[in-house]
């Protein structure tokens, strides 16, 4: 059984946020979902019902700060959140990492950084007073190293990687564990969309159990699959035109 009781996920309607919340719905467990497409969360709030969870499912965008603020903290209200699951986020960019269009790659910021202080921000206060909770903020391997695609999407999720890792230095004093989650290719509706080769393409569901095994652990960092992660690490490794030189082929 869970060591949470209490868990909130962002982009909870499909992918890994799906699968999270199927996986922690439970007897005793109460979850906080969004998602922006709301007949898909409807159906994973009530297949989580139907596991014995309370669930709170809103589609509230996670760019609006007031109305996402209002939610979660009456959500906390009522349940104290010791799990805080940053997950939502977008890949929208067009081939040429929409350079012809900056209103994308905006959005782009807006969703995947903007989105994740929303989350946080908060609940933080309230977990630090309680002294206890876990926030978990969903990165990328993408976010290790320049790629020559979807810029806008590598860098949003560098920007959330390093401000994870930072903050779990300053809230360890409190009580508060923070993890970044730094998956490879999963499958999801972003992945459906990608035109190049993705290696090592691994189900949500699996993505899951790798993500609630290091939650309870509170690793600091749960970057998987072994083989992307190497990939990535050998990348960073390299004198920089060295791994521009591989990644233009």
């Amino acid at each position: 059984m869970s060591q949470f009781t209490s868990i909130v996920v962002t982009g909870a309607s499909s992918g890994i946020g799906e699968a999270l919340a199927l996986d922690y719905a439970a007897p005793g467990v109460a979850l906080a979902l969004n998602g922006r497409d709301g007949a898909r969360l409807q159906a994973v709030a009530d297949a989580c019902r139907a596991k014995g969870a309370i669930v709170d499912a809103q589609q509230v965008d996670v760019t609006d700060r007031a109305t996402l603020a209002a939610w979660l903290t009456a959500f906390d209200d009522t349940h104290p959140v010791d799990l805080l699951i940053a997950n939502a986020g977008v890949s929208i960019d067009n081939g040429n990492s929409s350079l012809d269009d900056f209103s994308i790659i905006r959005q782009t910021m807006a969703v995947n950084i903007d989105g994740v202080l929303n989350t946080v921000e908060p609940l933080v206060g309230r977990m630090t007073a309680r002294r206890r909770g876990q926030i978990a903020v969903v990165s990328s391997l993408a976010g290790f190293i320049g790629l020559p695609y979807s810029a806008s999407y590598n860098a949003s999720k560098a920007a959330v990687r390093v401000w994870g890792e930072s903050i779990r230095y300053v809230l360890k004093k409190s009580g508060v564990g923070v993890s970044v989650i730094c998956p490879g290719f999963v499958i999801s509706r972003i992945t459906a969309q990608a035109p190049f080769y993705m290696p090592f393409l691994m189900s949500a569901e699996r993505a899951s159990a790798v993500i609630r095994r290091g939650l309870a652990r509170n690793k600091a960092r749960i970057a998987f699959p072994v083989g992307t992660k190497a990939a990535v690490w050998f990348g960073g490794l390299l004198p920089g035109n060295w791994t521009a030189r591989l990644l233009q082929g």
